[in-house]
């Protein structure tokens, strides 16, 4: 008996997908079922599902199995106040981060400069996970000052967003002053915290955010799923 082509199999999957028969966060049967499923060669189902992973229609997650994946682009505006919730909510997601880890270490050059910061002065490095609808979107560091926000990391698991932790500060404004923004290859570390597909591309942010009398507060390092956000310039308050 002659076996369907891989394309087939990927076309009937994701025709599933859009008519809601299978919805985000369905588990696929397993590759044997798949196999019996659309009597086909391993081969074939693996391509089919290779193409709709790449596509970031579904999730391949190693252990646990093949999942559909929440497909909408979620748009992030980078203005002159950029802020997590007031960007992502609004679209209708669940915004919710997770903290990663949390050190006290010495500035290297990079974060020196950005911070304007002396030889050998320390900085707080908080690392975060962002994820809509419980999907993961962005990861990255944080990196501010030691000798003005020691114990951030902490007042941030508390308070739950970096504007409520700055007012504690008595910090009540402030505003981006510098954004970079390039698309590179994944790299595998980066492409398993985000649930993503290895040929996924990731797009790598560095931001510095200051007072409004241009004081650097934080030196960020991000990366982001390319297949789930896309990024705009805008002039209003973000």
């Amino acid at each position: 008996m002659t076996q369907i082509n891989w394309t087939t199999i990927r076309d009937k999957i994701e025709n599933d997908i859009v008519k809601g028969d299978l919805k985000p966060g369905d588990q696929l049967p397993t590759e044997p079922q798949l196999v019996q499923k659309y009597s086909a060669g391993r081969h074939s189902v693996r391509k089919a599902v290779e193409a709709l992973a790449k596509a970031g229609k579904l999730s391949v997650r190693q252990g646990l199995g093949i999942f559909v994946e929440a497909t909408p682009r979620l748009t992030y505006e980078i203005g002159k106040r950029t802020r997590l919730r007031s960007n992502l909510i609004p679209q209708g997601c669940e915004v919710s981060e997770q903290s990663l880890s949390a050190d006290m270490i010495t500035a290297t050059e990079v974060v020196r400069q950005k911070l304007k910061l002396g030889p050998d002065e320390k900085v707080v490095v908080s690392q975060r996970i962002t994820l809509a609808d419980g999907l993961p979107i962005a990861f990255g560091s944080t990196f501010l000052s030691a000798a003005r926000f020691p114990d951030f990391a902490k007042r941030r698991d508390v308070l739950g967003s970096t504007t409520s932790v700055y007012k504690t500060y008595g910090i009540e404004d402030y505003v981006r002053d510098y954004t970079s923004i390039h698309a590179r290859q994944a790299k595998a570390e980066e492409a398993k915290i985000l649930r993503q597909h290895p040929d996924v591309p990731v797009i790598v942010v560095h931001a510095v955010d200051t007072e409004l009398d241009g004081t650097p507060l934080s030196y960020i390092e991000g990366i982001w799923a390319a297949g789930r956000v896309q990024f705009t310039m805008g002039g209003k308050d973000a």
